[in-house]
This record gives structure tokens, sequence and C-alpha cells, in this order.
């Protein structure tokens, strides 16, 4: 089959049965023409249609080495320099139609499959039908152009105690089973985004285990059709209010819904089950295959064509109402340009110290991207601030699109034009503003991407953790130690 149109995608979509609540209506049909999941759905079947065209079609696709068949180039598993930079390209190409908006296009969970799919020697100690099913699972994604999500956290009751300790460990999302022919999952995970317009559903190991034997019923890595039965999804509320592409720009396009991930006693045939007990072996998944370095890269890509928007946005309203040349404007569009730099800088560098690992995969550089994963979620949290501050009370003074066609337009071209803009372009271009830095949506991105690989105080300590600090001591105490 290979690549497949928008209007595949959301054909498979409509003809699959889940059990979505949100706003407390249980949705299980035609869930792309529901107005919670309508626009953003589209806004995904626009990423499988530039597969198809001309322009994108060459750094979005690469030939199948089973097929023949055109699929993803994020399913391409890279060997050489020439590899990442092509997948690279690839996710670049999605992310800047999107603009860095939607966190969980395909390419995320792709990846991640990508480097598990090769890692077969590694799975191989858990057993060797865990090694065989994660590579055909794989090769089914790759070759079905599947859109998955994943869940991977138990639910935030009480912290104080881990997942398996939380009611007894009757809340996160456990094995209650194992059959001849699979195994019963019961219980919750967070965070599931897209889940309602996604495919399948990736249920990987969670946050550390302590590896005892009360953790074994935790330890798992398998996947499931986004409707298996059984699996329910309790939404949040939209932020998307129902507004126009002119009012609500970004929440009209990219509103991806998160959801909680219900498991009543979901049954997993053996075929699609990658990972059973072994909470070692579960600690490791990300970081021995490969599919965290591969995963960060595909982050820290998008995330540089989300920084470009903004500095974009900030430049677009500075001028427009002339604030361009204040130098204190001038520093934070400064600090904008510095940030889409730094990334450019981090994710080159990963490459240019990339290295084969085991199963012959060429990774990017982990501690460069680790630290990429570390600068980001905080600088993120800026650029909202800066567009705040360049718009202002701007942001509180913005009639709808309905008022721009009715009687009102003759004081909207006066009263509120900018020094480059008529009114209504004004207008619109403060909409935009609005909705990236102080709306609903804005803020949810912000609460994405401060939380986006875990708590950022947490992920600190693991980076000072791991990272080898030795040379540089060294030096140091050389320096100490010397006489002359």
């Amino acid at each position: 089959m290979g690549i497949r149109t928008g209007r595949q995608y959301l054909d498979k979509l409509n003809a699959m049965t889940p059990h979505v609540t949100i706003n407390g209506e249980v949705v299980s049909e035609k869930i792309a023409e529901h107005p919670a999941f309508r626009n953003v759905a589209r806004s995904y079947a626009k990423l499988f249609d530039m597969q198809h065209d001309p322009a994108y079609q060459g750094a979005l696709t690469y030939t199948s080495p089973s097929t023949g068949d055109l699929v993803n180039a994020s399913f391409l598993v890279p060997r050489t320099a020439g590899d990442l930079e092509r997948r690279r390209r690839a996710i670049s190409t999605w992310a800047e139609s999107s603009h860095g908006f939607l966190g969980r296009s395909g390419d995320y969970m792709n990846s991640a499959l990508t480097a598990l799919g090769s890692a077969q020697t590694w799975f191989t100690q858990a057993g060797p039908k865990y090694a065989d099913n994660i590579r055909n699972y794989y090769e089914w994604a790759r070759e079905n152009d599947i859109l998955a999500t994943h869940t991977l956290i138990p639910p935030q009751v009480n912290r104080s105690v881990s997942g398996s300790e939380q009611l007894g460990g009757q809340l996160s999302a456990r094995i209650v089973e194992e059959r001849e022919d699979g195994i019963v999952v019961h219980g919750a995970r967070m965070l599931a985004t897209i889940a309602p317009i996604a495919d399948e559903l990736l249920v990987f190991p969670s946050t550390v285990l302590r590896g005892t034997p009360e953790d074994a019923p935790y330890s798992y890595a398998f996947a499931i059709p986004n409707d298996a039965p059984g699996l329910r999804y309790l939404c949040r509320s939209s932020l998307y209010n129902g507004g126009s592409t002119h009012d609500e720009p970004l929440a009209s396009r990219y509103e991806e819904m998160d959801a909680v991930a219900v498991f009543d006693h979901v049954f997993v045939p053996n075929a699609r089950i990658f990972m059973l007990g072994n909470p070692q072996l579960c600690n490791a998944f990300y970081t021995e295959t490969g599919a965290g370095a591969l995963m960060t890269h595909q982050v820290v890509t998008r995330t540089i064509a989300k920084s470009e928007f903004f500095l974009g946005l900030a430049s677009e309203l500075a001028e427009s109402i002339g604030i361009d040349g204040f130098q204190h404007i001038q520093e934070d569009i400064a600090e904008l340009i510095v940030d889409v730099e730094i990334g450019k800088a981090l994710i080159r560098a990963s490459e240019a110290d990339a290295a084969l690992n085991e199963a012959g995969v060429l990774l990017p550089k982990w501690t460069t991207l680790n630290a990429a994963r570390n600068w980001y979620p905080k600088i993120a949290q800026r650029f909202p601030q800066i567009i705040r501050k360049f718009s202002a009370s701007g942001l509180m003074a913005l009639p709808g699109e309905a008022d721009v066609h009715s009687e009102a337009r003759a004081d909207i071209d006066l009263y509120l034009q900018g020094k480059t803009l008529t009114g209504p372009e004004r207008v619109r271009l403060f909409k935009l503003a609005f909705d990236a830095s102080i709306s609903g949506f804005a803020g949810r991105q912000s609460l994405y991407e401060y939380f986006f690989f875990g708590d950022p105080v947490r992920m600190a300590a693991a980076m000072v953790n791991s990272y080898d600090r030795e040379p540089a001591r060294a030096r140091v105490r050389d320096l100490l130690s010397r006489a002359d």
C-alpha cells in the first residue's frame, strides 16, 4: 500500500468505532466529523496529502525495501549521515507546514518504531518472539502509513508513591491476566495526545520502574487499534471554540486533543506484545534501543520550526505598529534569533557526531540532543511572553471577523490600522498573536512543551547524573596541581 492520501486517512478514521467521551458525549463513529476533532483531523490529512504532492514527495518519502512502494521517510533506518539528513529534511517539511504546532505528527512515533524495529538483538533478551513482533509491527506500520500515538505515565493521583502502589495498585494500567493467546490489561494511563484521531495506540514502558516483583504487572510494551474492545478515551474539553481561521487561526487548525486512556480488561494478542515483565529491560527501552535518540531528533527538528514561527510573528508585529526600531524590542527579537540558531546548531551537531549502535543504526549524539531537550522547554516559555509584550493592549482590542464585514468596517479601517497594515489586516495579525500567546490553545501549548519529556527538574538531574563530567573536572585538578 505505502503512503496514504488524506482521504484514505479520514475514511479509515470514520470507519473505526472508538469509545471517546468528550463534554458528556460518547462518540463512537465518524470521529473525523465531530466538531472537536474535525479540523485537526483535516490538518493531519493535509500531511498525508503532502506525501503525494510532487513539490514535497521527494523530501517526505523513500522506497520501501520490502515492497518497492513509496513510504514515509520517517521510517527510514539511518545507516549513513545522508540518511540522518534525509530524515531531518522530511521532518522539517511537515513541521514547517504546521509551524511546529502539531506535536504528535506521525513522524514522532514512526521514529520510535524505526529504532525499535531495528533493535532485534536487544529484544531477544526478553525472548525471540518479541524481537519478531516488534520488527513485524514496524514493517506493518511502515507499509500501511499508520498514524500512532502513545501513552506512558500512570494517572496523576498520588505522586508520592509509585504507580504500582496507587490505590493498592488498582489505578495504573497493569496486566491482570496472561493467556496462551495474549494478555488482558486493566487500569488507566496518561496522556494520549491525538488519541481520538489516531489509528493505533502504542502502550510503552512507563517512567522508571523499581525492578521489584510488584512492578512486573506494569512492565510491558504493546500496540492496540484505537477502537480495541474495552479501550475508552476520556478527553479534556476542546480549546477550539468554533471560530473561523480568522478568529482562531491556530486552534481552528492545530488543536490536538489530549485524553486519558482507560483499559477495561483490554485483550492484547501475542503478536502485538513487544515486552512482557522484565522491569529492568523496560527501564532501558528508550535508551538502549535508540528510540529515545530518534524521537528526540524529531522533536528538536519540529521545535526549530516553532521557534522560527515565533521569530516571524514577533517581527511582523513589531513592524506593523512601528516598534521595530526600539532597542528593547530589538533585544527580544535578537533573543528569538539566537534561539532559532541554537536549535539549528544543536540538531546539526548531534548529526555530525552521530555514531553507529550495535544494530548498525546511525544515531545522533545523545548528549547533544539531551542538552536540546533540557534547554527548549524553558526558552519556549519566553515566546508567548514576547508576543504579549509586543502586542500589549492590542490583544484586548480585537473585533471579530464578522465585525470586519459589518457596518463597523469604517471604524476598523480608521482606528485599528497599523503603520504598515490596513485595519482588517492588523486585526487578523493580532488575532494570530492572541491565539499564539494568550488563548487557551496558547496556554496548552506552553504546558505541553514545558512537560514534553517530563518534569524539567528531574530531567536536569538525570542529565547531570548521566553526563561524563570527569574530563572537565580533570582539567581543573590539573591546573590546581601545577607548580608553574
